[in-house]
């Protein structure tokens, strides 16, 4: 299936910006983020379709994937 993932800030850094990507139905956030080599704890914010979503929630044909990393500084 495919899926468009958007990476935002730092995350972007010896990646991309906007990938269309190809997975197996099935796949989670998790997964994604496990392929970018992304961990978990660095994420601030995931969203599905425009919509607040969470590491184990999965996939679907066409989702729009967001992520966002934790926003530091002062």
């Amino acid at each position: 299936m495919q899926v468009q993932v958007r990476l935002y800030a730092t995350f972007r850094n010896d990646r991309f910006n906007e990938q269309m990507r190809d997975y197996p139905p099935g796949t989670t956030i998790k997964d994604v983020l496990d392929e970018l080599k992304i961990e978990e704890s660095l994420v601030g914010t995931l969203f599905v379709d425009f919509k607040y979503a969470t590491s184990d929630q999965v996939l679907h044909e066409g989702a729009n994937l967001g992520i966002f990393p934790v926003v530091g500084g002062g």
